[in-house]
Formats: C-alpha cells, structure tokens, sequence
C-alpha cells in the first residue's frame, strides 16, 4: 500500500482490523524522512552508529521528538485517511510529535521490559504506572501506532502482537465501566485470556507504519539481530470520546470491535449452551 493510494485502507482491511486489533500500513511515510530522523535519534542516544562498543545498553529510552521530520512522518495525508476511517473524520486529533522511542540494541542483556501489555490511557498523575488505568471506552486513547524507523526483521526486536487480543481485553474491561481497571488488575494473570492468540511480528522496512486497536496486546523482546531498531509508539489521542451508545449508530471500527466484543459476551452468558 503506497502513498500514491487514493483510499488508505479497503474493505478487507477495515474488517481485518475489527477481527484482528492492527492493520499494517507499507510505505506510510517515505525512508529520507526516516533517514534524517534517525540521525537526530542516533546523536540522543549517544552511541556512535559506526562503533559497536558503544553499544552498551539493550534498550535505549528517547523522549518526544517533534523536528520536521517526525511531524511530517506522522501527519502523512495516507495516514490522516487511515485515521479517519478506523476512528472517524472529526474524532481525533493531529499528532505534534511522536511518542517515546524504545531504541533497541543487539544484545545478548534481557532488556527487562518484555512482558505482555496493554498501553493503559488514564490516570498517569499517578507515580506508580501499574496503578495508570484502561476503560472499555478507552478513555485518552483512539489508536495505538508503530512507526517503524529503520528496517526490522524478524531478529531485530519487533513487536510481538496477539491478533484478536483486543477483543478479550475489551471483554475483560467491561463489567469495571468508566472507573476502568489498573495495569496491574489488567495483568494480574500475566494476560493469560490472550495467550492463545496468534503472534505477529511488527516487521517491515522503514516508513511501515502498523496501526492498533487500543487494547491490543503487545510485547517487547531482545534484539538478535545486528542493527539498532528505531521505532516510535505514540498513541492518537481522541478529540471526542468513543462511544459506545451513538444515538446515529454511526460507529468507527475501533467502536465497532469493541461493541462486537462485548455483545458476544452478552450473547454467550444469554445462551452458555449455546
């Protein structure tokens, strides 16, 4: 899928997202504004990108970054369509910058950081981020988004993702309503409602952008491979809430998904015999 593409996403795809919790976007934004971001990312890391000694850590940890090439990457026309047709036109919000940036180095070091996860929405004022909060309405959050800065293959530390995994957190989410649930209640069984879900890998080239429900269930994993991984995972902050109870019934997919969800739940305690 190119950047000459009238329509971001087809049919097929938008029902792939509402079954399966991600679509993968190629070419979402084109590798020279990957290259010239990556030499920003490289001199903040403080690693020479021609020395392997000073490769030293697993992960390296950057912050916001909104220079040109990061606002130009995650404002892409073909993205914009694509936000408007999973969200809906109106419903969010431009990105000023792009989230932080987990850099990831070949190394033999458990990074500490790969278990399996929800990106929780709310309640970050608090010190303690096992306490930060998710609700079924996904409350401060409309898309998780995986900008991938460098090519990355299987050995290069992609993100694991658990196809479907959306649908059981959604599930999971419910009966707790607008209060919502903790990350530490979320995994309080290591995500084990999800841990019979396929795993896809995050791979692509540089300028693949991979676009997530909100309750997708994802991992880290230690680099195998001999290049750094660059890639950004900011969130699309909502500029409505979602809602689950439109008077219209004009739902976007990542409403639809999470209704979907939820109704089945509904249906099999209707009918458990079913």
């Amino acid at each position: 899928m190119g950047l000459e593409t009238a329509h971001a996403l087809d049919a097929a795809s938008i029902a792939s997202f509402i079954d399966n919790g991600f679509v993968r976007i190629d070419r979402a934004f084109p590798k020279a504004l990957a290259e010239q971001a990556r030499a920003i990312l490289w001199r903040d890391t403080g690693c020479d990108p021609h020395d392997r000694s000073t490769w030293t850590r697993p992960v390296v940890r950057l912050g916001q970054y909104g220079q040109p090439p990061f606002r130009e990457a995650a404002n892409m026309p073909l993205l914009h369509a694509a936000f408007d047709q999973l969200v809906g036109p109106g419903r969010w919000l431009p990105l000023g910058a792009l989230g932080t940036f987990p850099v990831r180095f070949p190394s033999p070091i458990d990074p500490g950081d790969d278990g399996w996860h929800i990106d929780v929405s709310f309640g970050e004022d608090n010190p303690d981020f096992m306490e930060w909060r998710a609700n079924v309405a996904s409350r401060g959050r409309v898309l998780l988004m995986l900008f991938l800065f460098s090519d990355v293959g299987p050995e290069d530390a992609p993100t694991r993702i658990r196809a479907g995994s959306h649908i059981d957190i959604a599930r999971q989410l419910a009966p707790a309503s607008d209060s919502g649930l903790t990350l530490r209640e979320l995994a309080a069984d290591g995500f084990a409602g999800s841990a019979g879900r396929p795993e896809v890998l995050a791979v692509g080239e540089a300028g693949t952008v991979y676009l997530c429900h909100p309750f997708i269930v994802h991992a880290a994993q230690r680099h195998r491979g001999t290049r750094p991984r660059f890639l950004a995972q900011p969130p699309l902050l909502p500029r409505e809430p979602i809602r689950l109870d439109r008077p219209d019934h004009d739902y976007s997919p990542v409403e639809q998904a999470i209704r979907g969800a939820i109704g089945e739940m509904a249906e099999r305690r209707r009918f458990p015999g079913a």
